[in-house]
Order: structure tokens, then C-alpha cells, then sequence
């Protein structure tokens, strides 16, 4: 384009002018489209109140892993999967093993869960078809049970139920948390299994050890002193007190000779809780990307989505219809209008098109 506006016209900083109506050009633009980035949130604060393990808790599914249903050489096959669930405040693993992706074997699974880690107020995951259906089912259960019982016991109930939370759809950034223990757990197990196909029996018993591994692994680097080997663990958090603590007197600064027993355990407890705030939890506040404020998206951008099986040249126009800002005010998840429907997508799945000044990604004063 500049040699052949050369040819006729000397244009003073025709270069700088030639960039800037390339970067206005929609049709170029479809080709090389960027998507939206914002600065990284702040972690939520699930994630920063000490509570008992696995109370707030993440969940996701890992798999397929081929099972044998009996131990015959040439036994049928049939396909397993992996439920799992993390506590958001310590990062404990809990594995599940379950036999199909329907809403009966994940409450099956959830029952086991809550049975043994205690209950669960609050629980985190993805728009799965699996876990909508399951929200639903549970939902009806527990209205059903609260019909059944008396007043007084139904307003208690209402306190012990499960608050399911779901992260945008098409945003497993979202989810960090639970996508990481998934890596951490198929790490371990494609190097146990390789080529063996286990039996169910098996497999929860090689998961067992799995999760037992994954629940030694250090939160926090090594103390300086030197006569210190130890490092805090989930396993910290769930070896060595009962399923619901009772909230006690705070012991850190107690003479440890003249405690009973029952208060050297609850000592030791505040003890790991203490170094949980103070040598673990500064390091989750460092954001290894998305560190620079960027312009927020407003309603009425015209937007391109991202569609992974398109080429970037036929990815869809849409509308944002609506914002969805944050605690800080940035926004990082919109709502648009796409091919007749309403859509919610997270900023990293849209490229804002550069018409009426949209090429400015400077961020907006707040």
C-alpha cells in the first residue's frame, strides 16, 4: 500500500498513517484477532478464610479410564471415570471413582464425599451437564425433606444445604484451582497404569494412594532453619481431628506443659493454621499474567466469538448485551447476542472489532 500511494503522493509519517488504517481495517482484523484480556482478579475470598477442610470445595471430572468388570483374561471393558474434589482454602485432594458421567452416579459419589469429609456448604465447579443435573436433583430432594419435617427442624436444615456456584460457561481459567489437581492426579496415574486396565475394585484402591500422595505435597517452601525437615501439607489439615471442629481460644502463645490433651491437639491444629496464613497464603497473591489493567468492554460493542472449530476469518459477530463486572469493577465476563440468542462467554473467548475508537487498550478510569 505504501509503495503504491508512493507513486503519486509524498505523505508526511505515511508509515505511522498506514498502520493506523490497518489496525481500523475489520476485514484484516478477522484474520489476526487477539482476544480480550483484563488484569487477573483477586483470588475470592473462599480462598482465604481458614475453615474446616472441605467445606468450600472445588469439583471436577477426569477421564476416560478404561475399567474390566471382572478379573477373566478376556473380561468385558467399560469406561470410568474420576470425580474429584479440592478444598479451596487448603488445597486437600479428595478422588472418587464413578462408573458413567449421569446425574445418579455423581450424587452416589457425592454422598461418599460428604460422608466421610463432612458437609459441604459450598461447592465450585463448571456449567458440566452432569453437575447442572445434579444441582437440580438435590434441590428437589432437600425440598422434599423440608416438607416432610417440622418447623423448627426444616429452618435448621436450611442451614446444612449445599450452595452450588458455577463459573462461566466455556471458561476453564475460572477454574484453575480443580484443573491443576486433575494435571496433578493424571500425572501419577499414566505413570502407574501405563497399558493395564485395572477392575473398579482396583482403581479406587490405587486412587486412594494417589490422593494420599497428592495430600503429602508441600504448600510452602522449607523453613531456613536448619534443624526444620518439615513442610506444611494438606494432609496437615486432615490427620488428627474430628470431621466438624469446635471452634476454640486461640493456644499459640499457651505453655505447652500445662495443656491437656484434647488442648495439644487443638494447639497443634491453630499451629498449622498459623503457618498456613503466614508462610503459605502470600504466595497465592503474585500474578504471573494479565498484570496491566485493560479497557473494559461496554454494552453495545460489536464483538467477534471465539470458535474453536472456525478459522479466525469466520468466527461469529456478536453484540454484548450485557456486563458482568467484578468486585474491583473490571469486567471479565459479558453476555452477548449471537446468532439470535443470548450467550454468557468470558472476555478470553471474544476480540472487540476496532470501529468507533475500539483500537485504544488503555485502561479506563475507574
Amino acid at each position: 500500500m505504501l509503495s503504491f500511494v508512493s507513486q503519486r503522493y509524498w505523505i508526511l509519517s505515511a508509515r505511522s498513517l498506514a498502520k493506523s488504517v490497518l489496525r481500523k481495517c475489520v476485514i484484516c482484523f478477522k484474520y489476526t484477532a487477539k482476544v480480550h484480556q483484563q488484569q487477573m482478579g483477586n483470588l475470592p475470598a473462599v480462598r482465604l478464610q481458614p475453615t474446616k477442610p472441605f467445606q468450600h470445595s472445588g469439583l471436577d471430572y477426569a477421564g476416560p479410564i478404561t475399567l474390566k468388570l471382572s478379573l477373566l483374561r478376556k473380561a468385558a471393558t467399560t469406561k470410568g471415570y474420576i470425580c474429584l474434589f479440592i478444598c479451596m482454602c487448603t488445597k486437600a485432594i479428595h478422588l472418587e471413582v464413578v462408573s458413567s458421567l449421569n446425574t445418579d452416579a455423581f450424587i452416589a459419589a457425592f454422598c461418599r464425599f460428604v460422608s466421610r469429609s463432612g458437609r459441604c456448604s459450598d461447592l465450585y465447579s463448571d456449567c458440566g451437564t452432569t453437575f447442572v443435573g445434579a444441582n437440580k436433583e438435590l434441590k428437589v430432594s432437600f425440598q422434599q425433606q423440608k416438607v416432610s419435617l417440622p418447623e423448627h427442624l426444616a429452618a435448621a436444615l436450611a442451614n446444612e444445604g449445599t450452595t452450588w456456584h458455577f463459573i462461566p460457561p466455556a471458561s476453564p481459567n475460572f477454574g484453575g484451582l480443580w484443573e491443576a489437581a486433575v494435571k496433578s492426579t493424571k500425572h501419577h496415574l499414566r505413570r502407574i497404569m501405563r497399558d493395564r486396565v485395572l477392575t473398579f475394585e482396583e482403581l479406587s484402591t490405587l486412587l486412594a494412594q494417589i490422593e494420599s500422595c497428592l495430600n503429602s505435597r508441600p504448600l510452602c517452601p522449607l523453613s531456613a532453619y536448619p534443624t526444620d525437615h518439615q513442610a506444611l501439607t494438606p494432609a496437615h489439615f486432615l490427620v488428627g481431628e474430628p470431621t466438624t471442629c469446635v471452634s476454640e481460644e486461640s493456644l499459640l502463645d499457651s505453655n505447652i506443659d500445662h495443656l491437656t490433651r484434647w488442648k495439644l491437639v487443638e494447639r497443634l491444629k491453630q499451629h498449622f493454621w498459623h503457618r498456613w496464613a503466614n508462610e503459605y497464603l502470600h504466595t497465592l497473591q503474585t500474578r504471573t499474567k494479565w498484570t496491566q489493567v485493560q479497557k473494559n468492554l461496554r454494552v453495545n460493542d460489536i464483538v467477534l466469538l471465539q470458535h474453536e472449530r472456525s478459522a479466525p476469518g469466520y468466527w461469529p459477530l456478536a453484540r454484548v448485551h450485557e456486563i458482568h463486572p467484578g468486585a474491583d469493577g473490571l469486567v471479565r465476563v459479558v453476555t452477548l447476542f449471537c446468532n439470535g440468542k443470548l450467550v454468557k462467554r468470558p472476555i478470553s473467548k471474544i476480540c472487540l472489532l476496532p470501529i468507533n475508537g475500539n483500537t485504544d487498550t488503555t485502561a479506563d478510569v475507574l
